[in-house]
Formats: C-alpha cells, structure tokens, sequence
C-alpha cells in the first residue's frame, strides 16, 4: 500500500504511526514534493470511488485565491477541478492510503486507516 502524506500534518503522521504500530508494509509519498500528475489523481478518485471537490481542501490559501467554492461540481468541470489539483498539491485532502486491494481511503481517522489495513 502507499500512503499519501504531508509531514506537517498532524493526522498523517497519526496515519503514519498506526500503520507502524500494526507492522504494515508501505510506501510514503509526500505529494508536495512528489506531485501527482493528472492521470495519478484520476486513478487514486476512482479508487476512492469520490470526485475531485470530495478530495479537495477548500480553505487552504491557493482555493480562496481560485474561488473553488464557486467553481461548478459536474462531469464537464470535473477535469478542470484534477488539473488544479494537480498545479496546487496542497489542496490535496490528506493522508490518502491506496489498499492492496485496488481501493483507497482518505485516512484522517484510525477507523479509516483500520479500514484501509483490512483490505488485504
């Protein structure tokens, strides 16, 4: 499994520390520095089973200037909403652990994080 973190924030480190404390395997990506093309955040949402407003962190700075709040959530604006995901990582919603099993999980409970550790 991988798991999508920001080392800053404080529920991927939770993340983090929970997947230590059960022994998985893992890869981290810091996806500030190793940004996600298009295509990644197009697989990771269909994993998730969400769209991209679902995954997108609205309050951050880069949004406001934006003005996401105001952007259009359907299918034709849909590609607009990963390309700026994609130029602003930050906006990311975070930690996201892709499971074993093909799916995926935006982790910012330990319930999340079990969830995604039971998918094997």
């Amino acid at each position: 499994m991988e798991i999508w973190i920001n080392p800053a924030c404080s529920k991927c480190r939770s993340a983090v520390g929970l997947l230590d404390a059960e022994g998985a395997e893992y890869t981290v990506r810091r996806y500030l520095e190793d940004v996600p093309s298009e295509d990644e955040i197009r697989e990771v949402l269909g994993r998730l089973g969400l769209e991209p407003w679902d995954i997108t962190r609205t309050q951050e700075a880069a949004a406001k200037e934006l003005g996401l709040k105001e952007w259009v959530r359907d299918d034709s604006s849909r590609d607009r909403w990963i390309a700026a995901l994609a130029e602003h990582p930050k906006l990311i919603q975070r930690p996201i652990i892709t499971a074993d099993d093909g799916s995926a999980v935006v982790a910012r409970s330990e319930d999340a994080v079990r969830d995604a550790l039971a998918r094997k």
